[in-house]
C-alpha cells in the first residue's frame, strides 16, 4: 500500500514537469531552417511570393526560411515530396489553384491533397486578365462573344497548358455565354502570349503580372478581367461579371500546407506569422506591384477554400473534356 503510494506521488510530481518539458517544446520551435518548397521554375510569380515571405519569416522567426524549386508534373512532384515528409512543420509546400485541379485531369496522383496535406495559410489571390490582339475589332467581352458566334469554329484561345487555369477559366466563360473556342495549349505563359501579340492565336488569359508589360505596351488589349472588382493597375477594364456574367469571379491563389499529422500548436505558429508578415506594408506594395494581394486567411478557411475550389474545378473539367495521363 505504502509503494503504491510512494508510486502515485512521484508520478502526480512529475506531471507539472511534463507540462514544462510540453511548453518547452513548443517554444523551441523553430529549431532549424525550414524549407518553402515551390513546385514551379524560378522566376515566376508563385517562386517571387514564396521568396518575399521566406525573406519576412526568417526575419520575424530567427531561423532561416529557404526557398526549395522542386518543378515537374504541374506542381505534383513538389507536393508529393512534401507530403510525404516528416510532420514536424520544418517542411511546407506551396499550393496553388493548379493543385485544386489536379485530382481531376490526373486518373491517378501519388498524393492525396486533402488526406495527406493540412493547410497552413491561404497568401495571396488575384485575377487574370482575357485579353485579345489589338489588331482584333474586339474591344470588349460581349464582342468576343457575338464574333464567336457568328464565326463558330474560327476563334482560338491560348493557354499555358493542358487543365491550366488559364485554360480552363475560357472554357467556363465559353460555357457560361454558349460559345465554343478552340483551345490552342502552349508549354508556358510566355510563348502562349508571344503568340496572341503574333496574331496566329486570338485570345489569351494570364495573371497581371505577366500581362501587364504587354497591355502596358500596347501589344495585347485587355477587355475583361475575371476577379471580382476592377483592379487599380487597369481600372478602365470592366469585370467578366460587369460584362454581362453576374456573380462570376475566378482568381488564382496560393497558400502553404504541410504534410499531415503536423503538430496543431505548430500550424497555428505558422499561421500567426504569415499573418504578421502579409500585414506589413513593404510585402503589400511588393504584392500589389505583381498584380496580387494578400489574402490571410486561417487554416480552415484555406481548408474551405480547398474544398470547395476542388468542387469547382470538377464540374469545369468534365465539361471540357480534358484530362493528363
Amino acid at each position: 500500500m505504502e509503494k503504491s503510494r510512494r508510486s502515485f506521488v512521484r508520478g502526480a510530481m512529475c506531471l507539472p514537469l511534463l507540462g514544462v518539458a510540453g511548453l518547452a517544446f513548443g517554444q523551441a520551435y523553430p529549431s532549424k531552417p525550414i524549407r518553402i518548397v515551390v513546385p514551379y521554375p524560378p522566376g515566376g510569380t508563385n517562386d517571387a511570393v514564396a521568396r518575399i515571405l521566406a525573406h519576412k519569416l526568417t526575419e520575424q522567426m530567427g531561423q532561416p526560411v529557404l526557398v526549395e524549386n522542386k518543378p515537374g508534373a504541374s506542381g505534383n512532384i513538389g507536393a508529393d515530396s512534401v507530403a510525404k515528409s516528416p510532420p514536424d512543420g520544418y517542411a511546407l509546400i506551396l499550393v496553388t489553384t493548379g493543385h485544386s485541379i489536379a485530382p481531376s485531369l490526373y486518373s491517378k496522383l501519388p498524393y492525396d491533397i486533402a488526406s495527406d496535406l493540412v493547410p497552413v495559410a491561404e497568401l495571396t489571390s488575384g485575377p487574370m486578365l482575357v485579353m485579345v490582339n489589338p489588331q482584333l475589332p474586339i474591344k470588349t467581352l460581349a464582342d468576343l462573344i457575338a464574333l464567336a458566334k457568328a464565326k463558330p469554329g474560327t476563334i482560338n484561345f491560348a493557354s499555358a497548358g493542358n487543365g491550366s487555369t488559364t485554360h480552363l477559366t475560357p472554357e467556363l466563360i465559353s460555357n457560361l455565354a454558349g460559345i465554343k473556342m478552340n483551345h490552342i495549349p502552349y508549354k508556358g505563359s510566355g510563348p502562349a502570349m508571344a503568340d496572341v501579340i503574333a496574331g496566329s492565336v486570338q485570345v489569351v488569359l494570364d495573371l497581371m503580372f505577366s500581362a501587364m508589360p504587354q497591355v502596358k505596351g500596347g501589344r495585347l488589349r485587355a477587355i475583361a478581367i475575371t476577379g471580382s472588382a476592377r483592379s487599380p493597375l487597369l481600372p478602365e477594364v470592366p469585370t467578366v461579371a460587369e460584362s454581362g456574367f453576374p456573380g462570376f469571379e475566378a482568381t488564382v491563389w496560393n497558400g502553404l500546407m504541410a504534410p499531415a499529422n503536423t503538430p496543431k500548436e505548430v500550424i497555428a505558429r505558422l499561421n500567426a506569422e504569415i499573418k504578421k508578415a502579409l500585414a506589413t506594408a513593404d510585402m503589400n506594395e511588393l504584392l500589389q506591384s505583381q498584380g496580387f494581394a494578400a489574402s490571410w486567411s486561417t487554416p480552415e478557411q484555406f481548408g474551405a477554400l480547398i474544398h470547395s475550389e476542388l468542387e469547382r474545378w470538377k464540374k469545369v473539367v468534365k465539361a471540357s473534356g480534358a484530362t493528363i495521363g
